[in-house]
């Protein structure tokens, strides 16, 4: 394989595996507000328990997410010195705001998080979380701003020519608030929230599936579920908004979430299907004019197709077309998913169903399949371009670095993010399996109360809680 494709195959894994852990911190970053604010409200141990729990799973998950991401500054100055030298400018102000507004901000206080039970008064506590919370979204901000700018540059201009060229900042705001911004951040943090409510959904499912836990498993259930219902929701719009923008700046990529060809014709819009690129045709369900109706309200407006750009202007258009579609797919799957179980909770039904509790114990997949085959449409449907119009891929390399080396270096990087990984999960399933408490597992009676034998071995319902709280107390520093 030539350096240009691996080169692109390393930066695709290494970000894609990282990918996995910012969505869970931000998502349960909200569930850990919600859970602690309902502390701070009730006074009900139950809450204050669950977000200890929690707690730890998010230090587990921002650790390795921090040691993930590091990687991929490395790979800019090696593998994409050419890349790095055009945005540096735009990239450095950014990443700059990120380690001072975001990073310093979730760090700084993510000690007091999680070490500083009994050490600070309750509301110094949820403050802290909150502002952990914030610094993570923070963080996805100054990211999203800067690989917006790719997708549609704005506010600077070009210094040099050749491979001396740059872009450098003439308007940080114009910068920041480029033309694509706002919709892609919406869009990414409201699939954060999803993959982070999704986590704590399937865990708290599997618990009531086994009988552990019930109680306070059916509160985190409860959270969790509004977190997602609203943000699935939530996406419907977020991603209408965001192919309006791609129709207007981007539309070679919109054309190839289709596989639209016609130059001015009105546009399908596919439930599924396969493009033939050699023949320009899709074979699939559609709904006839539905892109055209979508994006003027109109279902026979002409929309601009691939054929009305050169043909090394276009994206690999059936990748993106599947991506994008699975993409949808997942994210009606999610409300469906949602809606069914807060209809079912509404009507007292929703315990009983175990085949939908099973259901969301894998359903924790979704989101994050979601988020990548949607980070895979956006950053494939912009090629050739690196920056939109202004740089391609191809030019963007390192000159210096030979095919040999990236090869090492995917090997190398393959080995150690599969180590990383089987760590994760070992150190995740541990703390499931230990949950947010040493009470024995529950047992609920015909309506749905506890027996009287796991009253006594849970320290929140328990008279007897104090040995079993003192208990609990030696695993609050367990990260």
């Amino acid at each position: 394989m030539s350096v240009e494709i691996l080169a692109r195959v390393q930066f695709a894994f290494t970000i894609a595996f990282h990918y996995i852990y910012p969505p869970l911190s931000i998502g349960l970053g909200v569930v850990l507000v919600i859970m602690e604010g309902m502390f701070l409200k009730t006074r009900n141990p139950m809450y204050e328990q669950l977000t200890r729990f929690w707690i730890r799973i998010f230090a587990l998950i921002f650790g390795i997410g921090v040691a993930t991401g590091i990687v991929m500054e490395f790979e800019f100055g090696t593998n994409w010195a050419t890349y790095s030298r055009y945005v540096g400018d735009i990239f450095g102000s950014a990443l700059a705001a990120e380690g001072i507004f975001a990073f310093a901000l979730e760090s700084g206080f993510l000690g007091i998080l999680l070490f500083g039970w009994h050490r600070v008064s309750p509301r110094v506590h949820f403050f802290a979380t909150v502002m952990v919370a914030l610094g993570s979204m923070f963080s996805a901000v100054w990211i999203v701003v800067a690989n917006s700018w790719q997708q549609t540059p704005a506010g600077f201009h070009i210094v040099g020519s050749g491979l001396t060229a740059r872009a450098e900042v003439t308007d940080f705001w114009a910068m920041v608030f480029n033309p694509s911004s706002v919709d892609r951040l919406s869009h990414a943090i409201i699939g954060s929230f999803l993959a982070g409510s999704f986590l704590v959904l399937s865990v708290s499912a599997w618990y009531l599936l086994k009988g552990r836990f019930v109680e306070s498993s059916k509160a985190a259930f409860k959270i969790a579920l509004a977190v997602a219902t609203v943000s699935g929701l939530g996406q419907l719009f977020t991603g209408h908004h965001s192919a309006n923008g791609v129709a207007v700046n981007q539309p070679a990529k919109l054309a190839a979430f289709e596989g639209h060809y016609a130059a001015a014709a009105p546009a399908d819009m596919y439930l599924l299907g396969w493009v033939d690129t050699k023949t320009h045709k899709v074979s699939g369900l559609s709904i006839p004019g539905g892109l055209s109706f979508l994006l003027h309200q109109d279902f026979k407006a002409p929309v601009r197709g691939l054929n009305s750009f050169r043909p090394e202007d276009r994206p690999p258009v059936n990748f993106v077309f599947q991506t994008y579609h699975v993409m949808v797919a997942i994210g009606l799957a999610l409300i469906g998913l949602t809606l069914l179980a807060s209809w079912l909770l509404w009507r007292g039904r929703l315990w009983q169903s175990r085949w939908l509790l099973s259901v969301f114990v894998a359903a924790v997949l979704l989101p994050q399949l979601g988020n990548q085959v949607g980070w895979y449409s956006a950053e494939v449907g912009r090629q050739p371009w690196v920056v939109y119009g202004l740089l391609r891929t191809s030019h963007a390399l390192s000159k210096a670095v030979t095919a040999g080396q990236v090869w090492f270096s995917l090997i190398l990087f393959t080995l150690v993010y599969a180590l990383l990984f089987a760590l994760f999960l070992y150190l995740l399933n541990k703390k499931i399996q230990h949950g947010p408490g040493d009470e024995a597992p529950n047992t609920d009676d015909a309506d749905g109360h506890l027996s009287p034998a796991s009253k006594r071995n849970n320290p929140v319902i328990s008279h007897e809680a104090p040995a079993a709280s003192a208990a609990a107390l030696s695993h609050v520093s367990d990260l």
